[in-house]
């Protein structure tokens, strides 16, 4: 999936409370969607505009969930807008290696 040049990420008090609140930190979840995480449409979600899943493993390889849109800013710049992350559970991660 590509989403041409991504210029950065789109934080401020309507999604950082709910990406941190399960213990995420901005870093871990710039360090996922920067890295090679596996990232899906996420068709449930895709209401008002289009929204994808990721997952992949922070700097320490603990895997990490991640909801995200694509945006554009005022100025033109495409942002990932990350909507909410959590640390995978371990009956997820086993699913996760199997496939």
């Amino acid at each position: 999936m590509s989403f041409g040049v991504i210029h950065g990420f789109d934080w401020d008090e309507g999604n950082w409370p709910k990406c941190g609140k399960h213990g995420v930190s901005k870093v871990e979840i710039e360090f996922v969607l920067g890295s090679n995480s596996r990232i899906f449409a996420d068709f449930d979600h895709s209401k008002g505009e289009e929204r994808f899943k990721a997952i992949g493993a922070n700097q320490w390889s603990r895997l990490i969930f991640i909801n995200f849109t694509i945006r554009q800013s005022q100025n033109g710049s495409t942002l990932i807008r990350p909507i909410s992350a959590r640390y995978m559970h371990q009956e997820e991660i086993d699913r996760y290696e199997q496939s």
